[in-house]
């Protein structure tokens, strides 16, 4: 039970990473990326090693979407 929770729980957290709700700025997606984490840690889900890992990804996620904008795309 609990695998099949963090599972879905980290699904969900890529979905998001993934396909950001409409209308969701590149900051909105960003800060809901990092409460989840957060979420995920004091859950028990994830350690602080997998949290340190998403919160890298979702920053390298927002820095490509910040430059994209200051690119012109």
């Amino acid at each position: 039970m609990y695998e099949d929770r963090k599972d879905q729980a980290l699904t969900t957290w890529h979905k998001l990473l993934e396909r950001p709700e409409i209308r969701m700025t590149a900051q909105e997606q960003y800060e809901e990326l990092l409460r989840l984490a957060e979420e995920y840690l004091n859950q028990g889900f994830i350690d602080r090693d997998e949290r340190k890992r998403l919160v890298t990804e979702a920053a390298r996620r927002y820095a490509r979407a910040v430059d994209g904008v200051g690119s012109g795309t």
